[in-house]
């Protein structure tokens, strides 16, 4: 019975450490801290997006950060998304993607009418012509969910992509 006792007071320990916790930016990278913990991810990368959310549904708060660097299979710098997660108060990467569906231009973190996160993504397209697009959590990694403009403008593209990110 105090071993039950133990095992559970320690689970509940854990669950306010990792629910508490919030995500930062430093000079150096990716920051996890609440009242009596901290950890760090480096990012030796330019950051130019920072957002949190729920995005893999399991009700914590996840950090996404848009970095600029080429990859293994994307030799050219551009911008790419990666997403951490808070695991029992250690920063644990979720994803590091490399490329969604064209090249990425910006993200926000948004959640859709049911209140489940999504990634809302500008992207340039092979023919300079730009898409909105929606995705969602899927297991490892994010699938696409739906387009909410294809085939327009720059000008267009960010009309949609701020208009749609405002609280009504």
């Amino acid at each position: 019975m105090n071993r039950w006792l133990v095992t559970m007071v320690w689970i509940v320990a854990c669950w306010a450490v990792h629910a508490q916790a919030t995500f930062s930016l430093s000079e150096r990278g990716l920051v996890l801290e609440s009242d009596t913990l901290r950890d760090e991810w480096s990012l030796p990368y330019p950051i130019y997006r920072f957002c949190t959310g729920d995005i893999d549904g399991d009700g914590s708060e996840d950090a996404l950060v848009g970095v600029v660097k080429a990859t293994r299979y994307y030799p050219e710098e551009g911008r790419r998304l990666f997403i951490f997660k808070n695991y029992h108060g250690n920063i644990r990467p979720l994803w590091m993607g490399s490329k969604l569906g064209g090249e990425l231009e910006d993200f926000r973190f948004i959640e859709n009418e049911e209140g489940q996160g999504r990634v809302r993504s500008l992207e340039t397209t092979a023919d300079h012509r730009y898409v909105v697009a929606d995705y969602r959590w899927r297991g490892f990694g994010l699938a696409f969910d739906r387009f909410l403009l294809t085939n327009v403008s720059r000008e267009e593209a960010l009309l949609t992509f701020e208009q749609s990110l405002k609280p009504e």
